[in-house]
């Protein structure tokens, strides 16, 4: 994201630049209050390119390692070739001037051709601008998907976080039945026991019950039947 607002700073420094190349290149033929205004101009051009070095150097800062040998290498030279210039236009305005109607009609020419290179930085301007209002709509964006996605796996968390609990209640009520199930096992063994032992007992009742009424019997016909 730092080399594209590089390349946009760049191309404005190219502007900026063409417009000081110009400034440079007719100052010869300027002379009083319109060399006074042209240095004045670019002073004020000069300290905006400056400006945009600056900037530029913060985008170097904060590029990939990848970028910056030749992010760094653009940036010296363009400081350069910008003091260059500016050596160029203060021994140029040191002279005298020349003042004649070919002079002023290229003063005219000079002025246009500052006027377009200053719309032309202007559009660049309000490009950048847009860019950059895109990247911030973009970072917001993001920012947003970010937020939330992390509110998803938040959710998502304590989801399986109530799911966990959930098992574990599950776990724990199969083994209550697993247990509840072995007891009933038992008991019915138990009630098995108990029946087989019922039903022995009335078995040896009724053997005792049928010894005694032989018994019984047996007494009642020796005594009254055999004599």
């Amino acid at each position: 994201m730092s080399s594209e607002e590089f390349e946009k700073l760049q191309e404005i420094y190219k502007s900026l630049y063409e417009d000081l190349k110009l400034m440079r290149e007719g100052a010869p033929r300027c002379n009083g209050e319109d060399r006074k205004r042209l240095v004045r101009t670019f002073d004020e051009r000069h300290g905006e390119a400056d400006e945009v070095l600056q900037g530029m150097e913060e985008e170097l800062r904060a590029a990939p390692s990848s970028y910056r040998n030749l992010m760094s290498t653009k940036l010296r030279m363009y400081r350069r070739d910008l003091s260059k210039l500016q050596r160029d236009l203060k021994s140029c305005t040191t002279g005298f001037g020349l003042s004649s109607p070919t002079v002023e009609g290229s003063q005219h020419a000079l002025y246009s051709s500052q006027n377009q290179q200053s719309t032309h930085l202007q559009a660049q301007r309000a490009l950048l601008l847009q860019g950059t209002d895109s990247l911030n709509n973009a970072s917001l964006s993001i920012e947003r998907s970010q937020r939330i996605a992390a509110e998803t796996d938040h959710i998502g968390n304590d989801i399986i976080e109530e799911l966990g609990g959930q098992r574990e209640q599950l776990d724990r009520t199969r083994n209550r039945l697993v247990d509840t199930g072995e007891n009933l096992s038992r008991s019915r063994k138990v009630l098995r026991a108990m029946s087989r032992r019922l039903v022995t007992n009335k078995l040896l009742l009724g053997v005792i019950i049928l010894m005694e009424l032989a018994i019984l019997g047996a007494v009642i016909y020796l005594k009254f039947f055999r004599r």
